[in-house]
């Protein structure tokens, strides 16, 4: 992280109480402070798991989370220095994981840094943190208020002195909103010594001097008592602090200076303003400079996988629920959208490179499962949707299909296509397009809501599925939607740490392609003669499944096989969009087995395997552009591989026989004879069509 050394400036205006009727919203306007010397810092009693919490230990702990502590005084004009001392104490984050997920790439990563390629994990800035934290190299730790502040030592080395890092942060309703540290490190992510002193805080909480923000302890001073303090502070500090002690001197003995317009003062250790956004810090201006410095080395395959792994971050943070993941992909994409080469290409009539491509591939991407948040608010939504259209419209902007360079042809188109074919007439969309699209999406349709809340949604509504439409024959639900659409739902499901409600959507999705695919063979035997008749063989999707921009294929296969280790993580979570426990209470929902989300004898690797085939037997043409032809055969090429991974056994066998016989039944006057590789003891085998 890129540790300014100066403090950024307090926006909260503390005042003494009382001090003036007309104060601001926000100060204390009444009451004196209340003695005592409050609870001891630390954890819940003696930390023996059977003692009970205390009630000012419970509502504390709450209010530290939610309630930014000039609410606390907004509320309640009297506020007792214990309650202080608790809501301030439980203010301060109480996980290591959002601290490792703010100083690494990865939990657990491979990379040490943005600008480094030291693959020691050792060098990880939150494993030299913890280090420096169990060698015994932190000290001095002070709370004051929302502020922590102390000293981390790094060892001497051979090649390197010891160095005395002074650090501080600041926190506020359980998040770090500021650091900075003297070290002088510059980077995206906190560095070591940051991760130690918070990591203290965390691990040792009740051996940290915890005092009330510096505003209360001033309350409490008599006029001679301040002036003692002033002039003391000015000793010690004379050489930093006496140009500025000065100039505030010469203001506030200035009657019409501004400082003398406003009651209060700024207090650093006070905590936020109500009116301050509530989020991790992100050194905004260390992203851009390493995405810009990553993408001017984009003849190194360093560089994209360095920016490969910042998607992965945004990915991460996203999963978090962190506001911080849309904010970095902002950051993230202006760079891209600043990039001189784009417009150096399009003057050219040259391609990009493929890697870098598939870069913007991913930034389109994550834009959908940004806009896709089914928590997102409408205002945030619009924002997004204004920023989106302002790319959109830069003339730069790749295309979603391909470059703006010269492509080859894509040779179905001699054959006929009917719109497919006029491609002078189609609007030409840029990898921001479908994002913007999905700006319209919500999450409001009652059956997509109840799908989504339940896995015993096959219980219920049959008297509204008149048509047959919303269930399968077994009773499972459906979900009719463009295919691609419905999986990027799954995708910003995943994405935003919602795993069991993606599986419910995804199974939903993988049985309403099954439905179809069932359906259009029946259709196809009932209309044999005449279909032939006419030269209809087939259906011909002019959408392909694999190969898509919105990769379905690859999502439902990934959120299936993965749902064993996605299970664990947010099962405690229920994505309420609106009144869905009607349909079955939120314990019940914990309880309940996933299996209930399949039939006898069904797993969820059968249906990933089951996925891929059909994505890979659809019926499509060839899609226009070089970069998106050869995107259908890379990814083909992929869930083969996946494919090859997973290990057969009978029920995957009769999967794969019954998918060889839909595509030689729907291909019988295509060819009349179908290979289908199909591994088993790492064989090929030949399905063939009967004579």
């Amino acid at each position: 992280m890129a540790e300014r050394v100066q403090q950024p400036p307090a926006k909260r205006l503390c005042c003494r109480p009382g001090y003036n009727p007309g104060c601001r919203q926000g100060q204390r306007a009444g009451g004196v402070l209340c003695g005592g010397a409050g609870s001891a810092p630390g954890g819940s009693g003696n930390g023996k798991t059977h003692n009970p919490e205390s009630l000012l230990d419970i509502a504390a702990r709450r209010v530290a989370e939610k309630w930014p502590f000039q609410r606390v005084e907004e509320r309640f004009e009297r506020i007792p220095e214990p309650v202080q001392r608790r809501i301030v104490y439980w203010s301060f984050p109480r996980s290591e994981k959002e601290i490792c997920m703010y100083s690494s790439f990865n939990a657990g990563g491979e990379e040490s840094g943005t600008s480094g390629d030291n693959n020691d994990e050792t060098q990880l800035p939150f494993l030299r943190g913890v280090t420096l934290l169990e060698g015994g190299w932190v000290d001095n730790v002070l709370q004051v208020g929302f502020h922590l502040s102390g000293t981390v030592t790094d060892p001497a080395t051979p090649s390197s002195p010891e160095l005395v890092c002074n650090v501080s942060v600041s926190f506020d309703r359980c998040k770090i909103t500021a650091v900075t540290c003297t070290c002088g490190n510059k980077d995206i992510f906190y560095c070591a010594h940051v991760v130690a002193l918070s990591l203290y805080r965390v691990r040792k909480p009740e051996q940290v001097k915890l005092h009330l923000p510096i505003s209360e302890t001033l309350f409490q001073m008599s006029r001679d008592q301040l002036q003692k303090f002033v002039q003391y502070l000015i000793s010690v500090h004379h050489t930093e602090v006496l140009p500025t002690a000065q100039k505030l001197a010469d203001e506030i003995l200035s009657q019409n200076s501004e400082i003398n317009q406003v009651h209060g003062a700024p207090d650093p250790t006070a905590g936020a303003s109500v009116d301050d956004e509530n989020c991790w810090h992100l050194d905004e201006e260390q992203v851009q400079e390493q995405v810009k410095l990553f993408l001017s080395q984009g003849g190194y395959h360093g560089s994209g996988k360095q920016l490969n792994l910042l998607f992965s971050k945004v990915r991460e943070m996203l999963k978090m629920r962190d506001s911080n993941g849309a904010r970095m992909l902002t950051l993230i994409t202006e760079q891209f959208m600043a990039d001189p080469r784009l417009a150096l290409w399009r003057q050219q009539g040259t391609t990009m490179t493929d890697k870098y491509r598939q870069l913007w591939d991913e930034l389109g991407a994550l834009w959908m499962c940004i806009v896709l948040n089914p928590h997102c608010k409408p205002e945030q939504k619009s924002s997004w949707l204004r920023q989106l259209r302002r790319w959109n419209s830069v003339d730069v902007c790749p295309w979603e299909d391909g470059n703006h360079g010269n492509e080859l042809p894509n040779l179905t188109h001699s054959l006929p296509q009917g719109v497919h074919g006029n491609q002078e007439l189609r609007p030409h969309r840029t990898v921001f397009t479908r994002a913007i699209e999905a700006c319209d999406l919500h999450w409001q349709d009652r059956h997509l809501q109840h799908i989504i809340a339940s896995d015993l949604y096959a219980n219920y509504c049959y008297h509204d599925n008149q048509e047959g439409s919303l269930f399968d024959s077994h009773g499972w639900p459906l979900w009719h939607e463009h295919v691609p659409t419905a999986c990027a739902r799954v995708d910003a499901l995943r994405s935003h740490g919602y795993p069991r409600e993606a599986l419910r959507l995804a199974i939903a999705v993988v049985n309403t392609l099954r439905r179809q695919q069932q359906r259009q063979l029946e259709h196809f035997r009932r209309h044999k003669k005449e279909l032939l008749h006419k030269g209809h063989t087939s259906i011909t999707n002019m959408e392909g499944w694999v190969g898509h921009p919105l990769d379905p294929i690859g999502t439902l296969f990934s959120t299936l096989t993965e749902s064993g280790r996605a299970g664990d993580e947010g099962a405690n979570t229920c994505l309420d969009l609106s009144d869905c426990s009607s349909v079955v209470s939120r314990a019940e929902l914990q309880r309940m087995p996933m299996q209930r989300l399949l039939g006898d004898g069904e797993s969820y690797v059968a249906l990933a395997v089951e996925t891929a085939l059909i994505g890979l037997g659809q019926q499509r043409v060839m899609p226009d552009g070089l970069y998106a032809q050869e995107k259908v055969c890379r990814n083909e090429e992929q869930l083969l591989a996946k494919l090859q991974e997973v290990e057969l056994d009978d029920s995957l066998v009769k999967i794969f026989r019954k998918q060889a016989v839909f595509l030689l039944e729907g291909l019988a006057l295509k060819q009349n004879e179908v290979w289908l590789w199909e591994r088993q003891s790492g064989e090929g085998h030949i399905l063939k069509a009967p004579a």
